[in-house]
């Protein structure tokens, strides 16, 4: 009994629902893809795939590399969630070919480190032994690599990333996946910009392994688990459509621009704004006010949902983003503060990150 109650609780196997032998795509597969980078994007509630541009457009919109001010552009970004459990990390890196050509690539990591592993605290005797309790790393990886071609029309570039993933739980499982994105952007001449990123296009699989020990093996059984066995994870595809826009502020350097995201999920029913039983539609917006592109201040709203309290009532929220930006020659350094959860927790994140531009101006 006591062993059975400790499993329950544990965090340790979120991997259990997996069916034993058919291919599933649940929602929320891939999840850690869809944080997003840089901490100038999160400050304007991820709402940046028409205005993308440089090394960070590897992960918004590959279209945007081509539109990048130097030949060659690199980024990292660190953030923590919830008191630091869950780290959160970030770098690229991008090279422009030509005027009509440019290549990127990155590397994100969420992982949740030293989690311990109590299957075994208690023995088949009923003792408990802490010296049975053993850490392990449940981490998120992804590789990428990015090409964007400007097209004949002027103001016109397309894009697309290749993205290889590894996820692992412990030495109890891991998966190898691979998928494709694709994106779109179109510059007016003056104030106006465009964008569409297909994410996981080609639909992305994970290839998920398990190795259970026997004694792991005998926990799942007798706590009524079903043991879980090798199969693919699907994740379905996902559209971004974005549009941009910007004023100058009169002649002192001010400028003001905004823009507006709609997501549209394809995986079900999600808890978002617009719902269908075939896709589900998410908005989000961020604007950003500019003093001679060295001092950015940056706000925006994102996660629009309905909550439901304890009594059954509901009421709508959303996730409140804010940050600032500043630029020093080639350096370019960005704070965001956000809330993660509903409006009426305390959850706040802080993002930092940082851009460098090198090479001749292109």
């Amino acid at each position: 009994m006591i062993k059975s109650f400790l499993f329950s609780f544990s965090i340790v196997f979120p991997f259990i629902t997996l069916n034993a032998q058919e291919t599933i795509a649940p929602k929320y597969s891939n999840e850690f893809l869809s944080l997003g980078v840089g901490a100038d994007a999160f400050s304007m509630g991820n709402a940046v795939v028409a205005s993308t541009e440089g090394v960070n457009a590897t992960y918004w919109n590959p279209a945007g590399l081509i539109n990048q001010k130097t030949q060659m552009e690199a980024s990292l970004m660190h953030s923590e969630y919830f008191a630091g459990i869950a780290k959160y990390d970030h770098a690229a890196y991008s090279y422009k070919l030509d005027e009509d050509r440019a290549i990127g690539f990155s590397f994100i990591r969420f992982g949740v480190d030293d989690i311990p592993n109590t299957t075994q605290l208690i023995d088949n005797n009923g003792v408990i032994n802490y010296d049975n309790v053993q850490l392990f790393t449940a981490g998120d990886y992804a590789f990428t690599g990015s090409y964007a071609q400007r097209l004949k029309v002027k103001g016109m570039s397309i894009g697309g990333t290749a993205k290889v993933i590894y996820r692992n739980i412990g030495d109890f499982a891991h998966s190898w996946g691979f998928g494709l994105d694709a994106g779109w952007q179109y510059q007016l001449p003056k104030h106006w910009k465009f964008g569409i990123m297909a994410r996981d296009i080609t639909t992305t699989f994970n290839a998920w392994v398990f190795d259970l020990s026997p004694e792991m093996q005998s926990v799942f059984l007798n706590t009524q688990n079903e043991l879980p066995t090798n199969g693919l994870e699907l994740t379905l595809p996902r559209l971004v459509f974005a549009a941009s826009g910007n004023v100058d502020l009169g002649k002192k350097g001010l400028n003001l621009s905004g823009e507006i995201d709609l997501d549209m999920t394809t995986d079900g029913k999600r808890n978002v704004l617009f719902k269908t039983n075939f896709a589900s539609f998410d908005p989000h917006a961020g604007i950003c006010f500019s003093y001679k592109n060295i001092l950015k201040v940056r706000g925006g709203v994102s996660s629009i949902q309905q909550f439901t309290n304890y009594d059954l009532s509901t009421y709508w929220g959303f996730q409140p983003n804010i940050g600032v930006g500043v630029k020093l020659k080639n350096v370019q350094l960005d704070y965001a503060f956000t809330r993660l959860g509903d409006v009426k927790t305390n959850y706040y994140t802080h993002v930092f990150s940082l851009r460098f531009q090198f090479g001749k101006r292109a």
